[in-house]
């Protein structure tokens, strides 16, 4: 079956205060990778990769990568079904244009959709694009089943894991499919089919550039619970790792093939049990791997000692990140964080010491947090600051859809499924919070903008002027277009934005890729 994949253009906030990027499409390379050993062929529309520099101005953000009429020109004639992701609710208007617009080009070609947003909201999805079908949770099995149903015509109702219109237009959703156990079995995503050269060299990478970068992801899952995250219901709370044998095969083939030296890990929770990292770090080492690894996403506390810190600097890696949330106790078990600050500063001194760059991220105006909470986090980030570590991100509560906090938040009748809301996290970072945007009833959104800004100069001042080198640095980097932190990376895709919106910007003529059916050597 000719099959068509297709990566939509995201929105970029041109006034966030964050060094966050887009990056690779993960997912889609694995639904690319799975469907490619399914003898299907097919072809991948990345509107980021094909047009990394094209930002169009859409009021008060930007739209980053290809436009839809550019989209379905490159849209082979023998397309006979068409995959689109969403991992982020925010990006869902320009993703709901793309639908309508592709509907109206190729009516008679299903259109099947799949990721977090999707996930999270199909009835809202359905009811406003013309989606023929949804892939719910975790993709690969669930997409082989559907596409050779499609190509069969066989009966699609029967497949766990599917939304679909009914005969009579109504949504009908089967039960989710069990989540996937033996992970190593999966395929490597399918980087072919993508430019990565075209992410690496615009810096499209999450966490710190350090070279020519491809994504990784050796785990699935979390077990835990968070209120405001998004995996319970993704990914259900189980957790499952390959094995490090494995990924770090993979990781020496892109090193192969791609010239790869810097592979960020974009896992929910990489760092669960200290054999598995040992086990890891030690493989590294004995193939003598000449790579930078990082954790940006976050990653838990519980075993990092001296021993696993070391460890984690020997095999490579150079950055981390952890995700206090908030100062407060009260506040963290709102959040069902499971976090003490015992545990966090025992695992922070271990990697300063070790010589990690490590990173943290705190939630400002969580609906709960009074004024007592918001000064544990002042006090938190500086007691971070005055331990060494090198960068904090401090944004404003957004509540993603279908999370714990957000159903009782509509509970509340403070929630409405709009666009307004589903586009929240774009202004996280903003300089100020604005009233509309703030779901905490003890303080203005003036107050709670201030109070942002005590958290980060509590953190900047007791970092910096302990150790005043750091700024030189900072500055000394800037110059040269060099990142060794996250406040480095903010400065870098700060003058990329910038210097994209002084001129006006076209996408690159990248041809699509495609290839014929073939089963790989391999993974790879």
């Amino acid at each position: 079956m000719n099959v068509t994949l297709i990566h939509p253009p995201v929105y970029i906030n041109k006034n966030g205060l964050t060094a966050l990027r887009p990056s690779l499409p993960l997912g889609l390379a694995y639904i690319a990778a799975v469907l490619r050993n399914d003898k299907h062929r097919i072809t991948v529309i990345d509107a980021l990769g094909a047009a990394p520099e094209q930002m169009i101005p859409d009021g008060d953000i930007w739209r980053l990568g290809l436009t839809p009429e550019e989209i379905i020109a490159r849209l082979p004639a023998d397309t006979e079904a068409i995959g689109i992701t969403s991992m982020w609710s925010y990006s869902w208007p320009i993703v709901r244009e793309l639908i309508h617009k592709l509907k109206a080009a190729r009516p008679g070609v299903p259109i099947v959709c799949g990721g977090e947003h999707f996930t999270a909201v199909p009835e809202l999805s359905m009811e406003q694009a013309p989606i023929d079908f949804l892939v719910l949770g975790e993709g690969e099995e669930t997409a082989v089943a559907l596409f050779r149903a499609l190509e069969l015509k066989l009966d699609h109702s029967v497949i766990p894991g599917i939304a679909y219109r009914a005969a009579d237009g109504s949504l009908q959703k089967n039960p989710r499919r069990d989540r996937i156990k033996n992970v190593d079995e999966l395929p490597w995503p399918a980087w072919e089919y993508f430019d990565v050269e075209a992410y690496s060299s615009n810096r499209l990478v999450s966490g710190i550039y350090y070279g020519k970068t491809v994504p990784i992801l050796a785990t699935r899952g979390c077990p835990y619970q968070c209120t405001y995250c998004s995996s319970p219901n993704m990914w259900t709370t189980r957790w499952y790792a390959r094995t490090p044998e494995d990924v770090i095969d993979e990781i020496e083939s892109y090193h192969r093939k791609y010239g790869a030296t810097n592979f960020p890990f974009q896992d929910l929770t990489a760092i669960l049990k200290r054999e598995w990292v040992v086990e890891f770090c030690e493989e590294v080492e004995k193939r003598g791997l000449k790579i930078t690894w990082q954790l940006p996403a976050g990653t838990r506390s519980e075993i990092i000692d001296e021993e696993v810190a070391r460890l984690l600097v020997r095999s490579g890696c150079r950055s981390l990140n952890f995700a206090p949330e908030s100062g407060s106790e009260r506040t963290r078990k709102h959040m069902k964080k499971m976090l003490t600050d015992e545990k966090l500063f025992r695992a922070v001194h271990a990697s300063v010491k070790a010589g990690l760059n490590v990173g943290a991220f705190f939630v400002l105006a969580y609906p709960t947090d009074e004024k007592e909470d918001l000064e544990a986090t002042v006090r938190l980030a500086a007691k971070l600051g005055k331990a060494g570590i090198s960068d904090v991100s401090a944004g404003f509560f957004f509540p993603l859809p279908n999370t714990e906090i957000t159903r009782q938040l509509e509970k509340e009748g403070k929630i409405k499924y709009d666009d307004a809301f589903l586009k929240l996290p774009i202004y996280v970072h903003n300089a100020f919070l604005s009233d509309d945007r703030k779901f905490n009833e003890h303080f203005t959104a003036k107050e709670l903008t201030a109070w942002k800004y005590r958290v980060v100069r509590a953190f900047y001042t007791r970092s910096l002027l302990l150790r005043p080198w750091r700024m030189a640095r900072i500055l000394w980097n800037a110059l040269r277009g060099k990142e060794t932190s996250k406040m480095e990376s903010f400065l870098q895709e700060t003058l990329r934005k910038l210097r994209l919106r002084k001129r006006p910007t076209e996408a690159k003529a990248r041809p699509v890729a495609s290839v014929e059916p073939r089963v790989p050597v391999g993974k790879a």
